[in-house]
């Protein structure tokens, strides 16, 4: 069985974030993905400092389903480097993570 991981994914606002994850969720590619709202970014970007207003979407999905997610996220994200980090689960609740599992699997 493959192993839960939490993704990352900042977006320009809630809207486009909840738009992604009802994509991501319907085609069974994550179980579910949390929207932080109020989040600023602050990074360099074409040698010039930047700080924006973004959104934090928090993703929950598998190990074997990493590069599908990934890729639909490049499709479907406004951001020329979008970022898309995915984070080991360690330990959790059991019932959670098998419904993790069941929900993404294919």
């Amino acid at each position: 069985m493959s192993e839960v991981v939490v993704g990352l994914v900042t977006g320009p606002d809630r809207e486009q974030l909840v738009r992604l994850g009802r994509t991501l969720v319907d085609e069974r590619l994550i179980a579910c993905l949390n929207v932080v709202e109020g989040v600023t970014s602050v990074y360099r970007w074409d040698s010039a400092l930047n700080e924006d207003s973004e959104a934090l979407g928090i993703l929950k999905t598998t190990s074997a389903r990493v590069g599908a997610v990934e890729r639909r996220i490049r499709e479907l994200h406004p951001y020329d480097v979008p970022e898309i980090l995915f984070l080991p689960v360690s330990a959790g609740s059991p019932p959670y993570l098998d419904w993790v599992s069941k929900e993404v699997a294919h």
